[in-house]
Order: structure tokens, then C-alpha cells, then sequence
């Protein structure tokens, strides 16, 4: 199965979170905050949303920053995704 999201929505798979800080020390479960950061899996077709014009601006495979609360997860074979909307992408990673 695949997600194929629709109108300005993206379906993201978050970025591990770190098991060790750059220190050295190694974190718990519990303790590890959630990166916003994600790379991108779907991209919907971007259309007319609420009377605007949406043109898609991220394609799979680009690794986004997004916001914080944003977002429904969705578990799929195993494997957890967000789905946000294009609005709550901050910024394209770029390496």
C-alpha cells in the first residue's frame, strides 16, 4: 500500500531522532525529542484550495523542516508518516 495525498498535502517520514548527544551521552526513549525535520515521500497536486491557487513547491525525496505541532500521524505497514500541509513546510534542506 501507498499514501496518495491530495490537493496541497504531503506525506512526510520523519528523521530518526539522535540516540546519543554530541557529547556522548546516550538518551532514553522518553527523552529523545521529535526532529522536525523530514524527508518528503508524496506530494498532492497542488489545485485550487480555498479559492487560491496552490502550486506545489517540495517533490519527493527533498528533506523539509516543518512545524512542530503540524500534521496527523499516520501508520502504515509499519511505518509511521505525517501527513501536513504545504503551509506548515518551513524550509527545504539543502545540502
Amino acid at each position: 500500500m501507498r499514501l496518495v495525498p491530495l490537493g496541497d498535502k504531503i506525506v512526510l517520514k520523519q528523521v530518526e531522532a539522535e540516540e546519543t548527544t554530541k557529547s556522548g551521552i546516550v538518551l532514553p526513549g522518553q527523552a529523545k525529542e521529535k526532529p522536525q525535520e523530514a524527508e518528503v515521500i508524496a506530494v498532492g497536486p497542488g489545485g485550487v484550495i480555498e479559492g487560491k491557487e496552490v502550486t506545489m513547491q517540495v517533490k519527493a525525496g527533498d528533506k523539509v523542516i516543518y512545524s512542530k505541532y503540524a500534521g496527523t500521524n499516520v501508520e502504515l505497514d509499519g511505518v509511521e508518516y505525517i501527513v501536513v500541509k504545504q503551509s506548515d513546510i518551513l524550509a527545504i534542506v539543502e545540502d
